[in-house]
């Protein structure tokens, strides 16, 4: 068990799509799993770049697989932006968006409106009703000098089928089409991390990345001053993190086998 070696760590940043479940689909026990992960004293904040949920359909599909979380301890790509955009923009403003609930959400709560005149920023993330219509809307603005911001680079995401586009697959439509790059706010990036931090008051030495892919979850964690761990439930190989650098601290099968649950 990968804490045997770390026993420094005191929390845990988890990602949710292809370390917990693919799909509607859960990997392992997750009610046994993070009943051990409280046994061992751990604090725990799920961190992902998935902007098309709620932080309540989190909630209630953690609670589905046995898993009661508080909405604190749930935060994803969306809520950065709106925190990135309120810094900005205290006094909230509009918004050109392209995303679906968790985008949404976030941004209405933070102050922000929908527009297509006067924004102060375009914002894009995985949106599965994504039309040329949004991408010409969006390529004007952006060409006019509107900040392009996305919410994750995740060009696919794992689903029982198979990979399916991701947030980043639209952000490359978007990009070639106004010529512009986005900045993005979910990992690799350190919004993520520094909120997570920031809720379980830890610092990064003593706070463990736990995730599926090398290209988001462990190079952000290594660019945070976190340990990471890789699972291999989602979409990287053993091969492929054996190769890659920078290495992850730990390889595990699956979320159960790094924290000890036979599952």
């Amino acid at each position: 068990m990968l804490l045997d070696y770390f026993p420094q760590i005191k929390a845990l940043i988890l990602d949710m799509d292809g370390v917990l479940w693919r799909g509607k689909q859960p990997i392992g026990n997750l009610a046994e799993i993070f009943e051990r992960i409280k046994s061992l004293g751990l604090k725990f904040t799920f961190a992902t770049n998935n902007a098309t949920g709620s932080v309540k359909q989190y909630v209630d599909k953690l609670r589905s697989f046995g898993v009661d979380v508080s909405p604190q301890q749930i935060i994803n790509s969306p809520m950065a932006v709106a925190h990135y955009l309120k810094q900005l923009y205290p006094e909230g403003g509009a918004v050109y968006w392209i995303g679906e609930t968790g985008l949404i959400e976030a941004l209405e709560q933070a102050g922000f409106h929908y527009s297509e005149d006067g924004v102060v920023a375009v914002v894009a993330g995985l949106d599965r009703q994504f039309t040329y219509e949004k991408l010409r809307k969006a390529s004007f603005l952006i060409q006019k000098g509107i900040p392009f911001i996305g919410t994750n680079p995740d060009k696919t995401f794992p689903s029982p089928e198979g990979l399916t586009p991701g947030a980043g697959s639209i952000l490359a439509a978007i990009e070639a089409a106004s010529g512009t790059p986005p900045q993005i706010m979910g990992k690799p990036y350190p919004h993520l991390f520094r909120l997570a931090l920031q809720q379980m008051k830890t610092q990064p030495h003593e706070t463990l990345v736990i995730g599926d892919r090398l290209d988001t979850d462990i190079i952000g964690g290594v660019n945070a001053g976190c340990k990471t761990a890789l699972v291999l439930t989602g979409v990287t190989t053993r091969a492929e993190a054996e190769q890659f650098q920078p290495k992850p601290d730990w390889i595990a099968n699956s979320l159960g086998e790094l924290v000890g649950v036979n599952s």
